[in-house]
């Protein structure tokens, strides 16, 4: 089963790549997508979609 799918499905969805969220949340993108790999708690998953939706707001 893959882990954190509605993080992934939001990720494509937004057009983002994995990189600039990680930018966006102030990690390595290795270090994001290391995280992904593991069910995310659900601040982690909430404080990534904020991210997304407020640079989204801003293109």
């Amino acid at each position: 089963m893959m882990n954190n799918i509605e993080i992934r499905e939001a990720i494509k969805e937004s057009g983002f790549k994995h990189w600039q969220i990680a930018d966006m949340i102030g990690i390595a993108d290795t270090t994001f997508c290391r995280m992904l790999r593991r069910e995310l708690p659900e601040d982690k998953k909430q404080e990534i979609l904020t991210a997304m939706q407020i640079a989204k707001g801003r293109t």
